[in-house]
């Protein structure tokens, strides 16, 4: 997808800052931090948002490397949360499914 911004990341176009890279997905991190930890966690193709993907393994291996990089960053013992935002109402920005990996800090609920 031409237009897509998480696209051009994976085509290489534009370099974030990766932490995880592998034949699936790219984790980097967050260019606008809502805490210490903030990464993202992609799938290499693109789908719109979490109702446009139909691959369960997909799904589990996105957040097995989540699980992964929080052990890597060393907040898996302190905690750290997970989240999918879906559309609008569910405060999706960018529409290319993405886990945001948010840690470093005690995090308040309900999220927003």
């Amino acid at each position: 997808m031409t237009d897509c911004l998480f696209c051009k990341m994976v085509a290489g176009d534009i370099k974030p800052a990766i932490v995880f890279e592998d034949d699936k997905v790219l984790a980097f991190r967050d260019i606008h931090p809502q805490a210490p930890v903030h990464i993202l966690v992609i799938p290499k193709q693109h789908y719109a948002n979490l109702n446009a993907l139909d691959d369960a393994a997909l799904v589990g291996h996105i957040v097995q490397t989540a699980v992964a990089i929080a052990q890597q960053e060393g907040v898996a013992e302190s905690g750290y949360r997970t989240v999918f935002n879906c559309n609008g109402d569910g405060g999706q920005t960018v529409f290319h499914l993405h886990l945001h990996l948010l840690a470093g800090r005690q995090l308040a609920w309900p999220p927003g």
